[in-house]
């Protein structure tokens, strides 16, 4: 059996006044609306059309394409769950019954509010499942609570210690946008050649 990791499609795109990347990347333009919005989530887009020094019907219609093609997910605040009072981070290896697949053991974890993120995996195990807790035995509750399901065979708990590298983005988007602007600028140079240099076959004779 074969267990695949879901990602989000990414749709097309239309141009605009400034030039997209090719629909599955993203520009330079991009990059720096989404590192702008990223440090300061209030700026807007009046704001954002100033600092970026483009119009602001161009940041406008960036900020929506992004968001149609799942790029950017969502512009809700992000809350920190040790702030929250649960500072205790775990994750949870789980072999569940595969006749039913995944989703009664999806549904059960989704009714705990601990539960934070549910992934299919390959290797040993099913799901791994990151968990929050206030505190270590706190944390055995919601364990108790993972594996009290029918569908739950074995659960192998991993207990955090210290966040080295929170969850980024960043780099990733600076890195997709930069092999953006390198393959646009290929095919620049490959239009403009094949312009200089018309087929040799298509003159007449």
């Amino acid at each position: 059996m074969v267990r695949l990791r879901t990602v989000l499609p990414l749709g097309g795109c239309d141009a605009d006044n400034v030039t997209m990347a090719h629909q599955t990347g993203v520009d330079t333009l991009d990059a720096r609306l989404i590192a702008l919005f990223t440090d300061d989530p209030h700026v807007g887009v009046l704001g954002a059309s100033r600092a970026l020094g483009v119009a602001r019907g161009t940041v406008q219609a960036r900020l929506d394409r992004l968001q149609e093609r799942g790029v950017l997910k969502s512009f809700a605040p992000q809350v920190d769950a040790g702030a929250l009072g649960y500072p205790v981070t775990a994750f949870c290896t789980l072999e569940i019954r595969q006749r039913q697949g995944h989703a009664p053991v999806v549904a059960h974890l989704s009714a705990i509010p601990e539960v934070l993120e549910i992934q299919s995996i390959t290797g040993v195990g099913d799901l791994i499942v990151r968990i929050v807790a206030r505190d270590n035995a706190d944390l055995g509750r919601v364990i108790d609570e993972i594996i009290d399901d029918t569908h739950v065979l074995r659960a192998n708990t991993a207990i955090c210690l210290v966040t080295h590298l929170d969850h980024r983005t960043g780099p990733l988007v600076e890195a997709a946008a930069a092999r953006g602007s390198a393959g646009a600028d290929a095919r620049e140079t490959r239009d403009s050649l094949r312009n200089t240099h018309p087929d040799e076959g298509s003159r007449p004779s």
